[in-house]
């Protein structure tokens, strides 16, 4: 492949319309790259997730991807109002998302753990006020 690829959104919060537009073109480039299908799908479950996690709680944030030869780490940043019990929102079926998200179909609580069950490396850090910054990485040759 030769130099990584990196490839960064801007996520604007409460922006429905345009949600999930960046982990789709993720995905697809990892699909161009030629990357297994198994990993651009688990790479654009944990994207989308990230990413409507930062519509929908965040205010918005950033999202990053850098691509590498056998890999690919995700960067997610906001600075939104934080996660206050970390290991509660990694619980399945555990959401603070507004009555307007539910009602279109988002909030299920599964997010977090969608994230890191599709991860191979997955850290989450969060301060309360400042936000939150989350990192995963997906092998492509998982052995």
């Amino acid at each position: 492949m030769g130099a990584p690829v990196c490839l960064e959104y801007r996520i604007e919060g409460n922006d429905f319309m345009v949600a999930g537009a960046a982990s789709n073109n993720i995905k697809n480039t990892l699909k161009m790259l030629g990357i297994a299908s198994d990993v651009c799908r688990r790479v654009a479950i944990i994207t989308y997730e990230a990413e409507i996690n930062l519509v929908i709680h965040a205010g918005g944030g950033t999202l990053q991807a850098m691509i590498s030869e056998d890999h690919v780490d995700l960067v997610v940043k906001d600075e939104g109002p934080g996660i206050a019990d970390i290991s509660k929102a990694m619980i399945a079926g555990y959401s603070t998302a507004t009555e307007q998200a539910r009602e279109m179909g988002f909030g299920a609580g599964m997010g977090l753990p969608n994230i890191k069950r599709n991860s191979d490396t997955f850290e989450i850090e969060s301060e309360v006020g400042k936000g939150t910054t989350l990192r995963s990485t997906v092998f492509f040759n998982k052995n």
